[in-house]
């Protein structure tokens, strides 16, 4: 089914061209990476798609039957209504009978005859996979309070908001929606993008994304849609093969670039001769010279400026930080922590929301005090602080001369220097954006000139809180480029897991509770190994569970208990106490099976269909069993 088509779309912003005359299709079943230049154009695009803005010129068709659902970077919300209120905003019966159960869910005293008028209009309006997906969605998002005013959240706790509402929008129209995602991934921690990709690699949606999470792009999306220079490339396959095929296409356009300004000169050359001369010479000629100067201008040939970096040396003290403790009331973020950094050394931080990372930064620093323990900086050590508060300035000037106010100059190894123009090329600011106010800038690009400042300075200790957040993939590539050649300390928060590991050597990670474990290896390493450790925790329960079901076939769940399971809904509470019973009659058919086919005392045909039945409840029992320990969990 054609879902969509956009055909020589242009949009303009005052004298400046966001893109001219670009057009491309959605297909029923696309999983599109929409990839581009911060400042390109991209969100606008977007909203476009979404009917949100309207183009300069050209045309947009989306089919009739389909809905678009897309999430914007920044999502207006009714302040003073709740989460649950600005979620579930949809004029929909079953959203409003839903939202009417869950709120009555809620409530502390329960009303009995109320649950049970609602149960009933659920199931007629058929809605038990709905609030199942619903109650994932929220408790994948760590999204619980939903009686607390919007107003009252924090910026991420904003973003996860807005995203379980896109969510929640497009399983409403599951089938015929075309799902349209801003930076999804922002704000949101390792173990929730994670569940997201799985999320949205499960369902059968229309998808248009912008991404700079490169593992979350290659897990998602089947296809890369490129708008480079105002004109599109579509790419089908993954990160690796866009990169290949954006490279052969860069060398084939020098390629022709050379080609022609041979031509151009040759043609030069006799455009330079006597007027007189000209005059017997084609007219075409002359116009054909014309259009190939207009061509070789606009023609840039891709001028890679190397940045061996000459920074301060550092001494032998780089930072010490000894017996840290840190504490937010009852909430312990750190306990005890010690580590003395050496020349070098690239570290990674990772951890869930709120478990005291930006704070961990900041104590390193000296701009917050530990409850107790030291925290000591060598004489040498110059802080390159890359924070989320973004840019911060006082006058709005132009980006160029935002740069110059630190310095002119970045000093290279070998001796040489490279102008503020030149180091501001190298991370995508062309003339025309170096000169742009900074009032009129994109919020990547803000993004950008904050990133690009801070390493102008020249420092030999780089903290960067969330780098890549809202950074395209070509000023990521060209970041972890510098990083890579840079020679100081590097102490990186960052949920983009493949620019983790590429870059650091081993992680701290946040395990809660003040636990701060330092492990030696790269993300991919260390998720592995959590893996591992989470299954051999999973098999130990099973294993302490399976002895006490063995020892007590039946567990019978009294009524007083379940009430006190405040946190499960009246449907999970009944398949709680299912599974409870559902487990040992399942292990004793298995049992019963597998001596029977002991006995030696059946036919070939009988074996066959008994070693079936154990294959299919070996995979009952996991999935059950999974099941059990997830409802546990919330008892």
């Amino acid at each position: 089914m054609h879902y969509a088509s956009i055909e020589n779309l242009s949009k303009s912003f005052g004298i400046r061209t966001l893109f001219k005359n670009i057009s491309f299709y959605l297909e029923e079943g696309d999983k599109i990476a929409f990839v581009a230049r911060n400042g390109s154009g991209k969100s606008t695009l977007l909203k476009i798609i979404a009917g949100l803005d309207t183009a300069d010129s050209g045309t947009l068709w989306v089919h009739k039957d389909i809905k678009v659902v897309m999430l914007q970077q920044d999502t207006p919300f009714d302040e003073m209504k709740s989460i649950w209120d600005n979620v579930l905003r949809l004029d929909n019966p079953v959203v409003k009978v839903v939202k009417e159960y869950e709120m009555c869910l809620e409530q502390e005293a329960e009303n009995i005859d109320k649950l049970t008028d609602l149960m009933a209009r659920v199931d007629e309006l058929n809605a038990w996979s709905f609030e199942s997906e619903l109650k994932q969605i929220l408790g994948k998002l760590n999204l619980h309070h939903l009686n607390e005013p919007v107003r009252n959240l924090s910026g991420g706790q904003r973003k996860r908001v807005a995203l379980a509402q896109s969510l929640i929008e497009a399983q409403l129209h599951a089938g015929k929606c075309l799902l349209i995602l801003d930076e999804p991934t922002n704000h949101l921690d390792v173990q929730m993008i994670e569940w997201l990709e799985d999320y949205l690699s499960a369902q059968k949606i229309t998808l248009l994304c912008v991404t700079h999470d490169r593992y979350f792009l290659d897990a998602v999306c089947n296809e890369i849609l490129e708008m480079d220079e105002e004109k599109i490339y579509v790419y089908k396959g993954d990160y690796d093969y866009f990169l290949e095929q954006k490279s052969l296409r860069h060398e084939n356009q020098q390629s022709e670039l050379q080609k022609d300004k041979n031509i151009f000169r040759k043609e030069l050359e006799w455009m330079r001769k006597q007027p007189k001369a000209r005059t017997t010479k084609s007219k075409s000629r002359q116009d054909a010279y014309a259009v190939l100067e207009e061509k070789v201008n606009l023609k840039k040939e891709d001028a890679e400026v190397s940045l061996q970096v000459k920074m301060t040396r550092l001494g032998g003290k780089v930072l010490e930080m000894k017996k840290i403790n840190k504490s937010y009331g009852d909430k312990v973020l750190i306990k005890g922590f010690e580590h003395t950094f050496k020349k070098g050394e690239r570290i990674g931080i990772v951890g869930k929301n709120g478990v005291g990372k930006s704070t961990f930064l900041k104590i390193a620093l000296q701009q917050e005090k530990p409850d107790s323990g030291k925290v000591n900086h060598g004489d040498t050590v110059v802080f390159g602080n890359f924070n989320q508060e973004g840019l911060q300035y006082k006058e709005d000037k132009r980006a160029i001369e935002y740069v110059k106010d630190f310095a002119e100059f970045f000093p290279l190894a070998d001796g040489s220097k490279v102008s503020a123009s030149q180091f501001m090329e190298k991370f995508g600011f062309n003339a025309e954006q170096q000169y742009t106010p900074l009032s009129k800038l994109s919020g990547g690009e803000k993004r950008r000139l904050h990133l690009l400042s801070i390493l102008f300075l020249n420092p030999n200790f780089l903290i960067l809180d969330e780098p890549t957040n809202d950074l395209d993939l070509q000023t990521l590539r060209t970041l972890e480029e510098f990083l890579l050649d840079f020679p100081g300390c590097i102490l990186i928060v960052s949920h983009d897991r493949y620019f983790m590991d590429r870059l650091v050597d081993h992680l701290f990670a946040f395990e809660g509770d003040g636990v701060i474990k330092d492990f030696p290896g790269n993300y991919t390493l260390y998720r592995e190994w959590k893996e591992k450790e989470t299954i051999g925790n999973k098999q130990l329960a099973m294993d302490n569970r399976q002895q006490a079901i063995s020892n007590e076939p039946v567990v019978i769940v009294k009524e007083q208990e379940i009430k006190a399971k405040a946190k499960l809904s009246f449907k999970e509470k009944h398949e709680f106490e299912s599974l409870e019973k559902d487990m040992p009659a399942l292990q004793k058919e298995k049992k019963e099976l597998e001596e029977k086919m002991n006995s030696g005392s059946m036919a070939f045909d009988e074996l066959q269909k008994a070693a079936e039945r154990i294959s299919t409840i070996a995979g009952l029992l996991d999935e059950k069993e999974m099941r059990w320990l997830e409802l546990s969990e919330r008892v």
